[in-house]
């Protein structure tokens, strides 16, 4: 059943003057200014936002358009503050690139309740700093009206700090809209179909703009995910509810039209989707060149291919590659089978290298090198399977 119902630099140095670095540490930047058209207080801020933030010149300098001040007393408490709460100098410089802005707040007013509200519920250290860089904003919206409610929220869905801190690294959380509103419902929706809380925390965490859908189509997704025979129980329903959550027709038939090019059925591409619905999260661009790769170079059918659909989520150079011809070179020498199914690019790095490089090193001594990159079939001088002359290893790099 297809899903198509559901789918109706930072400006020239010559406007802010000319920035000579003069001499240069690991910590700190001195710096001296020949300004012909920005204001004194311009001049000042940019060399703040280097020696006090480290930020680059670049990035100061594009920074200092959001923020601009004459003496440092401010910021200097900004700085002073996030530091006494376990930001690193690192941190901070992450944290003023993101949101310059925030060195104009009253440092009692503003950040301090946020801070020591985060600090009461027990985030400390690492864990407040990823939080406040992956969204500075949070520091300067409403403890009362969002904050507190943000955070009480994600505890009743969530339940540890851990997830928590994974999820407010996500800035949708911190964005302002109502949780209650947006994202309950639907989680009601799931919960009523006995997906478990532990999945719906998953799909919070991980995927949370899939769950703040209106309610209305979030409903008619998770009700077609019921219909393609996905079971509530596992995270594959939550997975296929988040690719239809997230893309739109044109974008879903783009991706289908793409495996249709191989030979594949409408029936067989909703069966890879059974199996794996990340497999049409791929582009069309890479779904065309791992295909192109094993149908075309390695001998695979599309058929053999659409039963491991998580390949296509594998990188083409970094392991699609290199073990395809690791594979190839067993199959030319005969130690392997010639019809070995794609199972084996769902292998860990460990048991692939394991199954296929250690335990024939001594009868292809070269194995190791292939596996690594460093030398390819034509310095073996296997030739292709079909006997027309070409090299997999020119097969190989053309895929590149």
């Amino acid at each position: 059943m297809s899903p198509s119902f559901l789918f109706r630099r930072a400006g020239s140095l010559a406007n802010v003057g000319q920035i000579f670095v003069i001499s240069k540490t690991p910590m700190h930047f001195l710096l001296m200014f020949r300004s012909f058209s920005s204001p004194k207080q311009h001049s000042f801020t940019v060399a703040y936002l280097i020696n006090s933030c480290g930020l680059s010149p670049e990035t100061a300098l594009y920074a200092s358009r959001k923020i601009q001040f004459e003496t440092p007393e401010r910021a200097d408490s900004i700085l002073a503050t996030l530091r006494n709460y376990g930001c690193t100098n690192t941190n901070i410089s992450k944290i003023v690139r993101r949101f310059p802005r925030l060195l104009s707040a009253d440092p009692e007013k503003t950040l301090l309740p946020k801070l020591e509200f985060f600090r009461s519920v027990g985030f400390s250290g690492p864990e407040l700093a990823s939080i406040v860089i992956a969204n500075p904003q949070i520091l300067k919206r409403s403890l009362e009206n969002h904050v507190i409610p943000c955070y009480n929220f994600l505890k009743s869905v969530l339940m540890v700090n851990g997830n928590i801190v994974r999820a407010l690294n996500k800035s949708y959380w911190l964005g302002g809209q109502s949780l209650e509103n947006t994202v309950a419902p639907n989680i009601a929706i799931l919960k009523e179909i006995g997906v478990p809380m532990s999945n719906i925390s998953f799909l919070v965490t991980c995927h949370p703009t899939a769950v703040s859908q209106n309610t209305e189509k979030f409903s008619k997704i998770v009700k077609m995910v019921t219909e393609m025979g996905f079971d509530p129980m596992r995270v594959s329903f939550l997975k296929a509810v988040e690719v239809l959550a997230e893309m739109g027709e044109s974008m879903w038939e783009h991706k289908m039209e793409a495996y249709r090019q191989w030979g594949l059925t409408g029936d067989q591409i909703m069966s890879m989707f059974r199996l794996d619905p990340l497999c049409m999260k791929s582009s069309a661009k890479k779904i065309k060149r791992v295909m192109d790769f094993l149908v075309n170079k390695m001998d695979w059918e599309p058929a053999a291919i659409a039963r491991y659909p998580t390949v296509i989520l594998r990188s083409l150079e970094k392991k699609i590659i290199p073990w395809c011809l690791v594979v190839k070179v067993l199959q030319m020498k005969g130690l392997v089978k010639k019809d070995l199914s794609l199972g084996f690019l769902g292998y860990s790095e460990k048991t692939f290298f394991n199954r296929f490089v250690l335990k024939y090193e001594q009868d292809v001594p070269e194995l190791l090198n292939v596996y690594q990159g460093k030398i390819g079939i034509l310095e073996l001088g296997l030739a292709s399977e079909k006997g027309d002359n070409t090299l997999v290893a020119s097969q190989l790099h053309s895929s590149k």
